[in-house]
């Protein structure tokens, strides 16, 4: 019995190897310097290895996509300053570090995107049973 739809994991290796590909990214763009610079690459790490375990295992997808949920909401919480900065950016205001913040702000977005979906995925899958 499945209780997520298959697509969530695959949704969660996707974002996270969007995550990764960032981290290393904003890692060799920044001089390859700041450690803090390969941090979506962790979060997408942790991530992509959720929606693994979710793809090959069903008996487990629901807590690895529980799992990735939670991944997802400390990266949003974690990075949620440089989506407001990120703004202050665009409107022609001063950040002190705006490459940084544009990595916050879509790093941000990527994990907001996954949560919604999952938090959606799980309210579906709470309905499918409980007409079970």
């Amino acid at each position: 019995m499945t209780t997520q739809t298959p697509m969530l994991p695959t949704l969660a290796v996707i974002i996270g190897l969007l995550l990764i590909i960032a981290g290393f990214l904003s890692y060799l763009l920044a001089g390859a310097t700041s450690l803090t610079a390969l941090i979506p690459a962790f979060l997408g790490g942790l991530l992509a290895l959720c929606g693994y375990i979710g793809q090959r295992h069903e008996g487990a997808r629901r807590h690895a996509m529980h799992a990735a949920a939670v991944v997802a909401l400390l990266g949003f919480l974690g990075t949620f300053s440089g989506v407001v900065s990120f703004f202050v950016l665009l409107g022609g205001g001063f950040v002190l570090r705006p490459f940084a913040v544009t990595m916050q702000a879509l790093t941000a977005v990527l994990c907001a995107i996954f949560l919604l979906l999952a938090v959606r995925s799980f309210v579906q899958a709470r309905r499918w049973r409980s007409r079970e």
